[in-house]
């Protein structure tokens, strides 16, 4: 019996083949982030060092696919086993229109937040996205959704999953761009002491102009609203709510680049945003030098200045390396 169906198996090997294309996907990041932010100490100093590897390999018939890899962060200084490799397993439906996917799988290219709401660091240490993703276009914009579901309850972990909106409409030049984020925070199985169900609730909604296609410069300017309420069930009277301005310009010109970003009013609660924003005043500037421009590889380093309540004046680097290949 399981030598016939070995060569059964082994028959239909051939008309799988044809049926479907096999793809693959190779990845490798490297990793230079130095934050020395000791004036203000609003947010923690820290450095991060490392490369990350991650595949994917799979299967796509008229535009469905199966993929599965893993993604491995390896920190300088550390030990192999230090950061966990990462599953990614998912299916995806793709054509003109949308796409759709259900799984866990990689965040980058896809979810694409203001800092304020999620912070760059998830980039490095929650790199895939698990639950699912939809976008829909249109000539005139696209919307997108996910959810993620950052934790599973037990006995002695939290429950925690984020949903998040976001998408554009545009006229010629004009843009106008929204997003929409909360995340639900609950507590473990077995409760604990003063612990309390928290739920994180924010927006962003802006106007801008870009620059032409045939302009020098690629850049755009952009204005409007952040908002954010937050809750702790039981201790807070209600949610407790912030607005602010939130504005941004940014520019590239060859090989160099410059983005700033504003933020004025009430300090905002996100559980992973950039903590620099639970201040009511931040203006951060990025000088960007884009190192290598190949088609498969891509390098950047960027020095950042955060001025902080007009007060106090901290700095960082970043420092990225992307080569990305496959079919």
């Amino acid at each position: 019996m399981r030598k016939h169906l070995f060569y059964l198996i082994f028959g239909l090997i051939p008309f799988f083949g044809i049926a479907q294309n096999f793809e693959y996907q190779v990845l490798f990041e490297g990793i230079g982030d130095n934050r020395e932010f000791s004036t203000s100490n609003k947010a923690m100093s820290q450095s991060i060092l490392g490369s990350r590897g991650a595949f994917e390999i799979g299967l796509e018939i008229d535009g469905h696919r199966i993929r599965g890899g893993l993604s491995h962060l390896l920190e300088f200084g550390s030990d192999l086993d230090y950061q966990k490799p990462k599953l990614t397993l998912y299916y995806q439906f793709s054509d003109t229109n949308k796409d759709f996917l259900f799984g866990a799988f990689p965040r980058w290219g896809r979810i694409d937040f203001p800092l304020a709401m999620l912070t760059d660091t998830l980039l490095y240490y929650r790199p895939n996205i698990e639950g699912m993703f939809g976008e829909v276009r249109w000539d005139w914009g696209h919307q997108n959704g996910f959810v993620d579901w950052v934790s599973r309850q037990t006995d002695v972990k939290r429950e925690n999953f984020v949903v998040g909106f976001s998408g554009e409409v545009f006229h010629k030049n004009l843009f106008l761009q929204n997003y929409l984020l909360m995340f639900h925070d609950a507590g473990p199985g077995i409760d604990l002491p003063d612990d309390h169900v928290k739920d994180y609730l924010g927006y962003a909604l802006q106007a801008g102009v870009r620059t032409t296609e045939d302009s020098p410069v690629n850049g755009l300017i952009k204005a409007g609203v952040l908002g954010s309420s937050f809750r702790e069930r039981s201790v807070t009277d209600g949610f407790v709510h912030a607005t602010s301005l939130f504005a941004e310009a940014q520019g590239r010109y060859k090989n160099y680049g410059i983005k700033s970003v504003l933020h004025s009013g009430e300090g905002h609660r996100f559980k992973d945003g950039d903590r620099f924003y639970r201040q009511k005043n931040y203006w951060r500037t990025d000088v960007i030098w884009y190192f290598i421009n190949h088609e498969k590889v891509k390098g950047r380093f960027n020095l950042s200045f955060h001025v902080i309540n007009w007060d106090d004046l901290d700095q960082s680097q970043q420092l990225s390396i992307i080569y990305l290949f496959g079919k």
